[in-house]
C-alpha cells in the first residue's frame, strides 16, 4: 500500500513540476532605437526555452512565448536582456492556475515557479492570470523599495526561500529561487 500511494504521489509531482507558464512580457528600458530592440531580440534568440518572441517597438514591450516541456528560467531572461546593454522596466508573467487560493505573503507552486504574493486580496485563481515579477532588477528601485513595505519576509530581499519560507511551505518546488509576485 506504502509502495502504491509513493508511486502516486511521484507521478503527481512530477505532473506539476512540468506544468509552465505558456509566455511572458516584458517592457525594456534604454531603448533609442530599432538596432536596441534587434539586439536584445538576438540576444533572446539564443535562450533554449523561448520559442518565439514579439516586440512592440512603440512600448518597447517584447512578448515571448516558451517552447513546451522545456524548464523555464526568469532570471535568465534579464541577464540576456542585461548582456545586451538594457535593462527591465517591468516584467510580467502568465500562468495557468487550478483553483489556487491565494493571499497576501501567500507561497504557491506552480510549475517549476515558486511564487510569493505580494499585496494581494484573498481569492481563488482559476484558470490564465497575468501576474507581474515585481522582484529587484524585473521593477525599477523605486518600485522595488515601495514593493518592501508589503512584506516582513526576507526572502523579497534575496529572491531566494530564506528559512522564514522553507519552514512555512514544504509543498514549494525544490528549486531555491522566490518570484514575488502581485497581480
Amino acid at each position: 500500500m506504502k509502495k502504491i500511494f509513493l508511486s502516486l504521489m511521484i507521478i503527481l509531482l512530477a505532473l506539476i513540476t512540468n506544468a509552465q507558464a505558456e509566455k511572458a512580457q516584458f517592457q525594456a528600458s534604454g531603448l533609442t532605437c530599432s538596432m536596441c530592440s534587434n539586439a536584445i531580440n538576438k540576444a533572446l534568440k539564443t535562450v533554449p526555452f523561448i520559442e518565439s518572441i514579439n516586440t512592440d517597438l512603440n512600448k518597447n514591450l517584447f512578448e515571448i512565448t516558451f517552447k513546451k516541456n522545456v524548464p523555464v528560467d526568469l532570471d535568465a531572461i534579464k541577464k540576456k536582456v542585461e548582456d545586451a546593454g538594457f535593462s527591465i522596466a517591468k516584467f510580467w508573467i502568465v500562468a495557468d492556475f487550478k483553483n489556487v487560493k491565494i493571499d497576501k505573503e501567500e507561497h504557491v507552486a506552480v510549475g517549476n515557479f515558486n511564487f510569493h504574493f505580494m499585496n494581494v486580496k484573498q481569492q481563488t485563481l482559476n484558470g490564465e492570470q497575468r501576474l507581474q515579477l515585481i522582484d529587484k532588477d524585473f521593477v525599477s528601485a523605486k518600485e522595488f523599495k515601495k514593493n518592501n513595505a508589503y512584506t516582513s519576509m526576507p526572502c523579497y530581499q534575496t529572491g531566494t526561500m530564506a528559512e522564514c519560507c522553507k519552514s512555512a511551505d514544504a509543498n514549494l518546488n525544490a528549486s531555491n529561487r522566490i518570484y514575488h509576485v502581485t497581480i
